[in-house]
């Protein structure tokens, strides 16, 4: 799918302009939880990485732990002129819309934002349809017609996910189910485990996550039970490589790299940007050490879903269900 950007014509044309003495590029990120989550934050962390070396850039990082910290850390880094603020997360949107017209010489960069205005873009990427493609997977491969899928904190997002993950299942096993358990923490393990332990103990013998850092206590339950799980954000095949049959990746580097390429180069314009399938920032990644162990009729499915996806033949919603 071609980015997408929604303008309107109070648009401006050019960049916010760069205070004197200050030449160098610079580019800050905010995350809510680790870059060592080895998922959402640390593809963020990635791209931060991919700045600096390929824009020369002076990068920054923050971890928030709370809501509060949200504005101090917005107003921290736009009052040392970073020319590019990326915000790694929907609840970061209501505050970035509130704090950047008090900083028009920064922009702000809300992943899986819900808003936009002069100086700040919201950039989702169509992940559900690389869940859609693993449900499908998932229906080709389970034994008992359950699958689980377990989450941090319900945000649209995340429950967008969950909704193309169900739909790809239910189109190989119309009379399946699926368990959706929520932790309301992106960072406790212990407590997805326990939430994919629950989910295996009542048949589900696949499991999808989209839980940040706590994905492993997922994979360390489909490890235990010798079932297979999904990872999600980034490439986790080699996380649980006994586990993790395939990810479904988005290529959060690959766009901040490009977003902020436009900011130094005066081309970037603000609106509702969006990647996916079609345009290579959204993929299933299959593990490369368990490939012979998925069934050719699955993987075939599967694959067929991936093309069906980028024809158009198969269109998810944009809107997240309530259940």
């Amino acid at each position: 799918m071609a980015v997408m950007a929604a303008l309107a014509g109070c648009h401006r044309s050019a960049s916010p302009a760069t205070p004197a003495g200050e030449s160098a590029f610079k580019v800050a990120l905010l995350t809510p939880g680790p870059v060592s989550d080895a998922g959402w934050n640390a593809a963020a962390f990635d791209g931060l990485q991919l700045i600096k070396r390929d824009l020369a850039a002076n990068t920054a990082l923050a971890q928030t732990t709370s809501p509060a910290d949200f504005e101090d850390a917005f107003r921290d880094f736009a009052s040392r002129h970073f020319n590019l603020i990326f915000a790694h997360g929907f609840e970061y949107t209501d505050t970035a819309l509130r704090v950047a017209p008090l900083f028009p010489d920064s922009y702000f960069v809300v992943t899986s934002g819900s808003g936009w205005s002069a100086n700040v873009a919201s950039v989702t990427f169509r992940i559900e349809e690389a869940a859609y493609v693993e449900g499908v997977l998932a229906g080709g491969i389970t034994k008992t017609g359950v699958a689980g899928a377990i989450g941090g904190i319900e945000l649209p997002a995340i429950r967008l996910t969950f909704d193309g993950f169900k739909r790809g299942f239910l189109a190989v096993r119309p009379a399946g189910r699926i368990l959706v358990s929520f932790t309301g923490s992106f960072d406790d393990v212990g407590a997805a485990k326990e939430a994919a332990l629950a989910q295996i103990s009542h048949h589900a013998d696949v499991l999808f996550h989209n839980a940040d850092a706590a994905g492993l206590g997922v994979f360390q339950a489909a490890a235990q039970a010798r079932i297979y799980a999904f990872g999600a954000n980034r490439n986790q095949n080699d996380v649980v490589p006994e586990a993790v049959l395939a990810s479904a990746v988005t290529k959060i580097p690959q766009a901040f790299l490009k977003i902020a390429r436009e900011v130094k180069d005066h081309t970037f314009k603000p609106g509702m940007i969006e990647f996916g399938m079609n345009d290579g920032m959204v993929e299933v990644v299959y593990n490369q050490k368990l490939l012979a162990n998925i069934p050719a009729a699955a993987l075939a499915g599967a694959k067929q879903a991936e093309n069906d996806i980028k024809d158009g033949k198969v269109v998810l919603a944009r809107t997240p269900s309530g259940g």
